[in-house]
């Protein structure tokens, strides 16, 4: 029970409970991820095809624990606060969690040819991108590119000799049912995940069918089979970026409405870039939305606020008696 006082107003109260629930919910969201992606790369590296060496996992996650507690201990030395890993072991988890998820996929779709430094670099960079990329939205700070992506982006527009690791390496060791059931426990769990935690299944409906749409539309404008289109969308790859990245939670939008219009915008880029044949479109076309809608928060909202506020309001008009001549 909450027992409300009089130096505590109800609104305050109010708002408490709701960041404590919006906290236990990406609590729970980043928990349940973290435990998928670490049982897929334990089973990718032992069982499934991974191709990267045992090493990369593990340096990815080197650089981005030391990442995320080195820039933790600065800005809470700068504020004069407490850490926010402070408090046991069960602090650190929790605040690790984020920077767990990043490293792991990172280590998992980047293919750095044994460039362990590339591999640290990149898991870095998107730990620290999210308190160097920041914008005002609402009443706080939020960071708005996609960890992981932008990381990934940023090392394969740096370095030619990266690629992404091949789409065949999550189900290279399975055959007959597996190959079925496999995306079939990534689905049911990423659904739950995006249903329950996230509220981003519109976002997930969307995206599948703007995709669907754009590879039918390339089809027909380019003369090319249909089916070579919508070919990607049959892979694992495709579906761990439709449930596990392109739904972050902390860098898409959370109208319905607006998840619509994220989903359109990255698959009408991924088009274009297909169109002129370049290369990694998926990870390029979502860093581009993601900091397109950081643009709009940061500069083209508070110019229309602007605007808005020092246009001259209208005067108000003057009761009929008063506009009558005097007799």
């Amino acid at each position: 029970m909450t027992l409300v006082t009089a130096d505590v107003p109800a609104s305050t109260v109010f708002t408490q409970k709701a960041r404590l629930s919006w906290q236990e919910k990406r609590l729970a969201g980043l928990s349940r991820f973290a435990i998928a992606i670490t049982t897929l790369n334990i089973l990718g590296h032992l069982w499934l095809g991974f191709e990267q060496s045992w090493i990369t996992p593990f340096v990815a996650l080197a650089a981005a624990y030391g990442t995320e507690l080195f820039l933790e201990r600065q800005a809470a030395r700068d504020g004069r606060r407490r850490p926010a890993y402070a408090g046991g072991a069960v602090s650190v988890i929790q605040f690790l969690l984020s920077a767990h998820v990043t490293a792991l996929a990172i280590g998992m779709l980047l293919m750095p040819l044994e460039q362990l430094w590339v591999i640290a670099f990149a898991a870095s960079l998107a730990v620290a991108s999210k308190r160097l990329i920041q914008v005002r939205i609402g009443n706080r700070l939020r960071h708005v590119l996609n960890p992981s992506n932008f990381g990934i982006t940023i090392v394969l527009l740096l370095f030619p000799t990266v690629g992404i690791a091949p789409p065949y390496q999550f189900s290279e060791a399975t055959t007959g049912t597996l190959d079925v059931l496999l995306p079939l426990i990534v689905i049911c769990t990423g659904s739950l995940l995006n249903t329950k935690l996230t509220g981003r299944m519109p976002l997930v409906l969307a995206w599948l069918a703007f995709f669907a749409a754009q590879g039918i539309l390339r089809a027909v404008l380019q003369d090319t089979p249909i089916l070579a289109g919508l070919a990607p969308m049959s892979g694992f790859a495709f579906i761990l970026f439709t449930f596990y990245m392109i739904t972050d939670p902390a860098t898409t939008p959370s109208r319905w409405r607006n998840q619509v219009l994220f989903a359109a915008a990255v698959a009408a880029l991924y088009a274009l870039f297909m169109y002129l044949h370049v290369v990694f479109g998926l990870f390029y076309a979502l860093t581009l939305v993601t900091a397109a809608r950081g643009l709009w928060f940061a500069l083209l909202l508070p110019m229309i606020e602007a605007s808005e506020r020092q246009a001259p309001q209208p005067e108000p008009a003057q009761p009929a008696a008063s506009q009558a001549p005097a007799e």
